[in-house]
């Protein structure tokens, strides 16, 4: 049965039917999952070009050090930039950087460009706008940052709704930093939290230009329909585009779709040629060989043993490529298979839940506890929220227990002292296999907001090389050793008391965190 058979029925207008690419252009031992192809880019790399960062620390060092070498690019996608000294050093780090490359003899090719979400990086009077404006005042030409406004705020409700608020009805979500060919994918924000204590999940695809070139180019693509930050901290869309809260608000959809999947579709074409192009090169190669017997050593690039395939999620304009790729991967998860998920904030679709309580795969659902919860502590409503998530989590868990299948799908919750817990994704073990073959890395939660709100994307990483594997099997390890399984116990303790207005009101709002 074609994984790809499945997929089609549930396509939308925007994402158009594609056809397998003929077989013959398939490597041979082609694994198992390139039918996401006929949806988005295949990038063949190395495995040896992947390394799995394990700690806030490492990732914000590695930060550093990215963009202190970077010549041509630095492009920063994330939900937001934090105003502390440690976010200070990093702009510091950027305009060195720019400084180096002004003085630099007849080249002033560097180019910085940063996508936040407006809401989230307009709140308080110090802000993430006011830490960028200076590298905006000192290199106009050479720094762009661009604040993505949901077009689903507007009139009457943006008037009304204030500031924290506003956030929930959409944002730009995506966690993407690149430094010339350099790609990190993370959930991870830029902001002091996220380099110290919030653990989160984070992998570093080096010397990959193509992989590079597609990040770039989808995040140039929402920079063009989003608000452009101006040197005196006010905000304009470019030259004749559409207006996000102001314009029409189905031209600009239809705008924004239409940028984005050209982006898609474009990258998805040349990869489908250069496939088709080292295939035949390939072919010749082993011609010439089995006539000249020999072969010197390091003439010919290795075959690729790790595939890279970037999932998007936009549904506010009509883009689900990563819902689609994740309900038939969960779809298709045979039995004995093994799928480790995680979530920072555990609160899965109607979908999700319907697949992971129906399908024949065992499932370890990691999610965090109430103590390491992003929102413990917080003032006002929002210190309900990890209340709000213990009640969904309650009910799924009496759900799996009415079905009978406690042992087939097991909650664990993370727990560390000082610390809070951000990390999502899965890791798929196949039946049979000690090792992952596939893991899904990037911003979405597998939540209501991530799936029809936000902004999202994250990476299928498909590899055969056991020692990625291993890599990619440790992360898995070492954050469930920081957990304990849920049991009907957890719910007694005194610290998952959930009072009665919580348990009425999540229904009505559990969609909007």
């Amino acid at each position: 049965r074609s994984s790809w058979l499945l997929l089609a029925p549930l396509l939308t207008p925007p994402i158009p039917v594609i056809t397998a690419p003929p077989c013959s252009l398939c490597p041979e031992g082609a694994h198992r999952f390139q039918w996401i192809r006929n949806l988005v880019p295949e990038f063949g790399i190395s495995s040896s070009h992947v390394k799995v960062l394990s700690s806030p620390a490492e990732f914000y060092e590695l930060l550093k050090v990215q963009i202190k070498s970077a010549k041509q690019r630095v492009v920063m996608a994330s939900l937001y930039l934090g105003t502390g000294l440690l976010e200070q050093e990093l702009v510091d780090c950027l305009e060195e950087t720019l400084e180096r490359s002004l003085q630099a003899e007849g080249s002033h090719n560097l180019r910085v460009s940063i996508l936040l979400d407006y809401t989230r990086g307009s709140r308080g009077r110090k802000n993430s706008r006011t830490m960028l404006v200076p590298l905006l005042q000192r290199f106009p030409e050479q720094v762009r940052v661009s604040l993505f406004h949901t077009p689903n705020l507007r009139g009457l409700l943006r008037l009304l709704i204030p500031e924290r608020f506003n956030e929930t009805i959409g944002l730009q979500h995506i966690k993407v930093y690149l430094f010339d060919d350099n790609v990190i994918l993370s959930g991870a924000n830029l902001s002091d939290l996220y380099f110290t204590n919030r653990q989160d999940r984070y992998v570093l695809l080096q010397d990959s230009p193509e992989i590079a070139d597609f990040f770039t180019e989808l995040v140039d693509a929402i920079g063009d329909v989003s608000l452009q930050l101006q040197r005196d901290d006010t905000v304009q869309m470019m030259e004749g585009m559409e207006h996000p809260y102001q314009g029409d608000k189905v031209a600009y959809c239809e705008t924004a779709n239409r940028r984005v999947m050209e982006v898609i579709n474009s990258a998805r074409m040349r990869q489908e040629l250069l496939h088709a192009k080292t295939f035949h090169s390939s072919q010749q190669d082993s011609n010439l060989l089995s006539q000249q017997g020999s072969q010197a050593p390091g003439e010919l690039k290795p075959e690729p043993d790790t595939w890279i395939y970037p999932l998007i999620q936009m549904k506010p304009f009509g883009i689900q490529i990563d819902e689609l790729v994740t309900e038939t991967l969960l779809t298709e998860a045979e039995r004995d298979a093994r799928i480790y998920l995680t979530t920072g904030y555990f609160n899965l679709t109607q979908a999700y839940m319907d697949l992971i309580l129906g399908t024949r795969a065992e499932y370890r659902i990691l999610l965090a506890s109430p103590e390491v919860n992003g929102f413990f502590g917080a003032k006002g409503v929002a210190g309900a929220i990890p209340a709000a998530y213990v009640y969904i989590e309650h009910q799924f868990y009496s759900e799996v227990c009415c079905l009978h299948q406690e042992e087939r799908v097991q909650l664990h919750e993370y727990s560390r002292a000082g610390w809070t817990f951000h990390a999502k994704g899965l890791w798929l073990y196949l039946a049979g296999s000690d090792l992952p073959c596939l893991t899904l890395i990037g911003s979405p939660n597998f939540g209501y907001r991530s799936v029809h709100r936000d902004l999202e994307a994250q990476v299928a990483i498909v590899t055969e090389n056991k020692a990625l594997q291993q890599q990619l099997h440790q992360e898995q390890e070492q954050l469930y050793l920081c957990s304990s399984v849920v049991s009907s116990s957890t719910f007694e303790q005194p610290n998952r008391y959930v009072k009665l207005w919580v348990k009425l009101v999540t229904p009505l709002i559990k969609n909007f965190f």
